[in-house]
């Protein structure tokens, strides 16, 4: 063999065996691109089996075209208007109506309307700090805090049961006698005269102002997941540009469900609370009777129940929605110019909980030390105040200060809140999306708006002068009254008459009086469902006093137990003005929202939320109610008597001149400091240099 052919074999049988080598690298290169891939696939199906929609691991196929965001909004719409339609719906439209069944204050009633904010205040740093954790499920948070609020409904109805009937008016007619006044056995105290007349209503029933109080404490806690996990869920799983719209949808359906409450609670309190067992037609009383009450503990059995069947469909819903690790993605952040600060790793699943609690104080002080946000969080604490305080008692406002039944104050308050707060939540939403607003233009835009808002809180100073109360507002030969309140006249001095026994009539002068002793009547007739008064002495002076039962007929009674007319015309100047006052108020909440969502990092945003609802519900919507409820108080001027001192009393009579002074005064003073707010908000805000995607770390801008 020469030796080229040796070379040639050589070269022949070396040849294969890099082509081998090749073959087996590229085998190895291949098998492990391959088991990346099934692992990368096996994944990618974990993924997606914790993105369906079910419950307990039952997720059928047919279930998951309600896995989107559209559906999840929809259930969560219908959370938020259960929230609005119980807390600032039926419980501020039965207020008044509360008040009078159990002999309340509105000191107290305040009370109890802010320990709904108090368990807020409570509840949300631990709901939104271990709820807005990664891999923690959002929805199962709001649907358990829905069966608290069904739960807390429940609880707020009991007092309705737990006391006795509610007795309108005494058994007996309350009319002058004048030939038993000599009888010592009345001229006993108007207490014991009550306690013999009324059995059982002079008891003392302000217990129940703890079970209402313990019934708010659980709306509170429920609630709580709604308005700070329930805005983080719909802002993850959708666009940035549509996540303003979303927002406004969901803060829409919010305020609609308060005028859904106002409207229900208005007409439920057409019927008597007692209507089972008692038929007011034979106790001669209707819904215009100032000592009607109406039933106001139907509504909640309504909503409880509604409660328990909207959390079934958001139980199902997963930690997030298919395409949400996308859209995370490709959002910008916007977030104030401040050092990144990590609210607290998930990637451990069964440890370091000391950890993460001790990062819990480095989030605060970092979110602290934003002032955009700082100052996002002082306008909407003064925004709060306003708008809790007004939600508890404005429709009592109404009530007393344009002389209307409760039922018709709350049907302006419905009517005023749909357009008005609705129409301008959705509308600051979408003007946020229109415009293209960065954060700046946003809190521009809030500036603005809660400037003109400012504004119109002139709406609270028009006013009606108080009606004619015989001894009260006016003496019994109707000139003016200014001193002080002289229920006893010459017309009733030998009438016996009692301040326990509140039966206030009308009088055929326009004029009302305490009852019909104090109008020294001296004959009751039950016609249909009224009652009618005749030979009325202290209203006989006024108006031709008739002593004879067939010209009584003739002319009409000299006074019935209904509500006065009242004169005066101004109530719809002041839906008018207060409508655009709501519209520019509920203007700047959505943009507001946002404006906080966006000045802060990524991964504080729930934590974000909960603390800004710390300092709102702190400084603005828990004091608010014993703010407003105080000064209501303050401006009244006639006291339901009571014989156990500690027993308080319902008012009787407030001063419209007061009531609606103290109001604007609130108003305007919160309003101001909204402005300042927001201004100092624009004024320290540092916008992005460079903006950069945020992947899993949040982007200084």
């Amino acid at each position: 063999m020469s030796a080229s052919e040796a070379n040639s074999e050589l070269e022949a049988s070396t040849i294969p065996a890099p082509k081998c080598s090749n073959v087996n690298n590229n085998n190895s290169a291949r098998s492990s691109r391959v088991g990346s891939a099934v692992s990368g696939a096996s994944q990618d199906m974990d993924d997606l089996a914790e993105q369906r929609f079910g419950w307990c691991g039952w997720h059928p196929q047919w279930l998951q075209r309600f896995c989107t965001a559209k559906w999840a909004l929809f259930w969560l719409c219908w959370g938020g208007a259960l929230q609005g339609l119980l807390v600032n719906g039926l419980i501020n439209v039965s207020i008044s109506t509360i008040e009078r069944r159990f002999g309340l204050r509105s000191r107290q009633m305040g009370l109890v309307a802010s320990g709904y904010d108090l368990a807020s205040f409570a509840c949300l740093v631990p709901v939104t700090y271990y709820g807005g954790r990664r891999g923690a499920s959002k929805p199962r948070f709001i649907a358990i805090g829905l069966i608290v609020m069904g739960l807390a409904s429940l609880v707020f109805m009991l007092p309705n049961f737990l006391v006795g009937q509610y007795r309108a008016t005494i058994g007996e007619a309350n009319v002058c006698e004048t030939e038993s006044i000599l009888n010592s056995s009345h001229t006993v105290g108007s207490c014991e005269a009550a306690s013999t007349s009324r059995a059982g209503e002079s008891e003392s029933l302000t217990w129940t102002v703890w079970l209402f109080f313990g019934a708010q404490l659980l709306h509170g806690a429920g609630a709580s997941p709604l308005f700070t996990l329930g805005v983080t869920y719909i802002d993850e799983n959708v666009s940035k540009k549509m996540s303003s719209v979303y927002l406004g949808i969901y803060y829409t359906m919010a305020t609609i469900g308060p005028a859904i409450g106002y409207v229900l609670g208005g007409q439920l309190l057409l019927i008597y609370t007692d209507w089972m067992t008692v038929d007011p037609v034979q106790l001669s009383l209707t819904s215009d009777s100032k000592v009607w009450i109406g039933a106001w503990w139907m509504g909640f059995i309504f909503a409880a129940v509604m409660c328990f069947l909207i959390a079934f469909p958001v139980f199902g819903y997963p930690k997030s929605l298919p395409g949400a690790d996308k859209l995370q993605l490709e959002r910008v952040s916007e977030a104030h110019a401040t050092k990144p600060v990590d609210v607290g790793s998930e990637s451990d699943e069964s440890g370091q909980l000391t950890k993460k609690l001790g990062n819990l104080p480095r989030a605060v002080i970092s979110l602290l030390g934003n002032p955009t946000f700082f100052f996002l969080n002082l306008a909407g604490a003064t925004e709060g105040l306003v708008i809790a305080g007004f939600a508890a008692f404005l429709p009592k406002q109404i009530e007393n200060q344009f002389s209307i039944s409760p039922m018709l104050s709350a049907l302006v308050m419905g009517l005023i809140t749909v357009p008005a707060g609705g129409g301008g939540t959705f509308l600051g939403g979408y003007l946020v999306k229109k415009w293209n607003l960065a954060c700046s233009g946003i809190i521009k835009m809030c500036l603005t708006v809660t400037t003109v808002a400012a504004f119109f809180t002139f709406c609270f100073i028009v006013s009606c002068p108080n009606p004619k109360f015989a001894g009260v507002t006016t003496d019994y030969n109707l000139d003016p009254r200014t001193g002080p309140i002289a229920l006893d006249a010459s017309c009733n001095i030998n009438c016996g008459c009692s301040r326990s026994n509140y039966d206030p009539i009308c009088g055929i002068n326009g004029v009302m009086y305490y009852s019909p002793c104090y109008a020294g009547c001296g004959q009751e007739e039950h016609v249909d469902s009224l009652k009618h008064y005749n030979n009325c002495s202290c209203i006989g002076g006024n108006v031709g006093w008739v002593d004879d039962g067939a010209a009584s007929s003739v002319l009409g009674p000299d006074a019935t137990n209904l509500k006065c007319d009242s004169t005066c015309q101004s109530l719809p100047v002041f839906v008018a003005l207060c409508f655009i006052l709501m519209v520019f108020t509920f203007l700047a909440t959505m943009p507001a929202l946002s404006a906080t969502l966006r000045c802060v990092q990524d991964e504080q945003r729930s934590f974000a939320l909960g603390l800004q609802w710390i300092k709102v519900r702190l400084l603005g919507t828990i004091p608010a109610p014993l703010i407003f409820g105080a000064l209501i108080d303050e401006s009244c001027i006639l006291w339901q008597e009571k014989c156990d001192e500690d027993a308080g009393g319902a008012c009787l009579f407030y001063d419209n001149y007061y009531i609606s002074r103290y109001m604007w005064l609130l108003a305007l003073i919160c309003k101001l400091g909204s402005v300042v707010f927001f201004l100092g908000a624009w004024w320290f805000y540092v916008p992005p240099r460079t903006p950069s995607n945020s992947n899993n770390k949040s982007e200084v801008i």
